[in-house]
């Protein structure tokens, strides 16, 4: 017999399904607007242009994608990293527990890969977006919190409000197999049926072509609801694929997916737009002064084209055959009149013309961020840690905007992360903290950070621990080891408090080896010692 969904079900997959088609139409031009900044990015943006003649060079100098690659590295260079710090003396050994337990996360995770992709999300397309989850397969089974990247091209937010949280809906896609759903619902799989996607609904990049006949789109729908009686949000996640509820959290979780009512969703813009929680990015901004200059080019590499095959005008009067002149292997051509016979030669473009050209793409680079100084090259001579840093400070203001950004999102990402953490952790997990310079085992629970305010309310994180994003930057690392070396110099430091100071990997085992080495240092009878000493 075949199986049948519920009547409650069957409501829900209308409402989402009646609510995608509303957020798909208003995301078309949003959608195009994406794949015309990656054909920029790629240098591919002739084909937006109407075709002339298809013998016409189509030159194209990567400025802006070399502009793009440059703030890249620069804002990769501040990869976050976060810091637990207790709000108090009484909170200092929860806040080091879960400090080392939200560095395992990012560490098993590979944070730093998915910073790295939403940077080109950031720059290219305007805005990224990070989500905050729980997976029950991490470390073994025991499971954990992580903090991913979302890719912008399958995500729909709500078009009619500024602010993600606002939100009717979000909308999270994704494509699978059919023998997906048949593998993880067998019971739901011949309710999906083998209907094939629309090409609309495909998630492609116009490189990959996926076969609509052997996919099917999976559909988050999350939504935020109001509770009036008790004034809060609930936060509920739907599963839908083919209009079929193959999952539905209130099933399980009815008083809400999150504890916090929040969408798992952190939304960062570069350059924000008027009326929308979507942003620009750098193409948007930069992509026209590329087109210029890639046309300008044309034009010099048409000219070179023309200057290089002259022509020869001959009249019918003048008596020379044209395919006798064509033979440049003859030395002697006969003909009655050399008035007849003229070369017509490719006037050269005006000198302003090239300058002109390196003007727009200097212009591209100096107005992104994307200068020398940002760019690595420093004058001559300059080669002290904390000069090349001040250099860099100085010339990066807009990737430093960005940075402090991203940076915000991250903090704010971490924060919903340790929500998440001390609400779905139901195991012990072990993990290493620092006590009195050595390092000791413990275990983590979800009781670790929970802390009840009169009235049995719950304190949020707040309350215990403070979040902070900081930089991991070499050249930074550098100036801070340069500081310290000459304080150290001056007597200021003792060689342990130094080395504790200092940024370089391997330190715990120095410091370790360091206060060993001290231990052994120490005379067998201290008391003896002084009192010769006085003598």
């Amino acid at each position: 017999m075949k199986p049948r969904q519920s009547e409650t079900k069957r409501r829900l997959a209308e409402e989402a399904m009646s609510l995608f088609r509303e957020f798909r139409s208003a995301y078309v031009n949003e959608w195009r607007r994406q794949e015309h900044n990656e054909r920029m990015y790629r240098g591919e943006h002739w084909y937006d242009v109407p075709v002339t003649d298809p013998n016409e060079p189509r030159p194209v100098t990567p400025i802006l994608q070399s502009t793009i690659e440059n703030v890249s590295a620069d804002l990769a260079d501040q990869t976050p990293e976060a810091v637990i710090t207790p709000e108090s003396a009484a909170d200092a050994y929860p806040a080091q527990v879960i400090d080392a337990v939200i560095r395992r996360n990012h560490d098993a995770a590979a944070y730093p890969v998915e910073y790295r992709r939403m940077i080109h999300d950031l720059l290219v397309g305007g805005y990224c977006v990070q989500e905050v989850g729980y997976d029950s397969t991490e470390n073994g089974g025991l499971g954990g919190a992580f903090i991913r990247r979302v890719d912008i091209r399958s995500i729909l937010i709500d078009p009619l409000v500024t602010d993600l949280q606002d939100g009717r809906a979000v909308f999270k896609l994704a494509l699978r197999p059919k023998t997906w759903i048949e593998t993880h619902y067998p019971d739901l799989g011949p309710l999906v049926g083998s209907r094939p996607l629309d090409t609309a609904e495909l998630i492609t990049d116009e490189v990959l072509s996926p076969d609509p006949k052997n996919a099917c789109l999976l559909i988050e729908y999350w939504r935020r609801e109001y509770d009036a009686e008790e004034d809060r949000y609930r936060v509920h996640m739907a599963l839908i694929c083919n209009g079929i509820v193959l999952e539905d959290s209130r099933d399980v979780k009815p008083e809400g997916y999150f504890a916090h009512g929040r969408y798992p969703f952190v939304l960062t813009t570069l350059y924000p737009r008027k009326g929308s929680a979507l942003g620009f990015g750098i193409i948007d901004l930069f992509g026209t002064q590329q087109l210029y200059a890639d046309k300008l080019d044309q034009l010099v590499l048409k000219n070179a084209f023309l200057a290089s095959r002259n022509k020869l005008l001959v009249t019918d009067a003048s008596g020379f055959d044209p395919d006798d002149l064509r033979d440049w292997s003859k030395d002697v051509h006969t003909g009655e009149n050399l008035n007849g016979v003229t070369w017509m030669t490719t006037a050269p473009l005006p000198n302003y013309l090239l300058s002109y050209i390196q003007s727009i793409r200097e212009g591209i680079k100096e107005e992104s961020g994307a200068n020398d100084s940002s760019r690595g090259a420093a004058p001559g001579g300059v080669t002290a840690a904390r000069a090349i840093e001040a250099l860099q400070e100085m010339s990066t203001k807009r990737a430093r905007m960005a940075t402090d950004q991203l940076h915000e999102a991250f903090r704010e990402a971490v924060r919903l992360e340790i929500e998440t953490e001390r609400e779905f952790n139901c195991y012990l997990r072990p993990v290493t903290i620092t006590v009195d310079g050595e390092p000791k085992e413990v275990f983590f629970d979800s009781d670790v950070l929970s802390k009840d305010a009169p009235g049995g309310v719950r304190l949020p994180v707040e309350f215990l621990i403070s979040i902070k994003a900081v930089r991991r930057n070499r050249f930074a690392g550098a100036a801070q080891n340069e500081l310290i070396m000459n304080l150290l110099s001056l007597g200021a430091l003792t060689k342990e408090q130094a080395v504790s100071l200092m940024v370089f990997e391997g330190k715990e085992q120095v410091l370790k080896q360091m206060r060993e080495a001290a231990v052994e240092a120490e005379p067998l009878f201290p008391e003896r010692t002084k009192k010769k000493n006085r003598r």
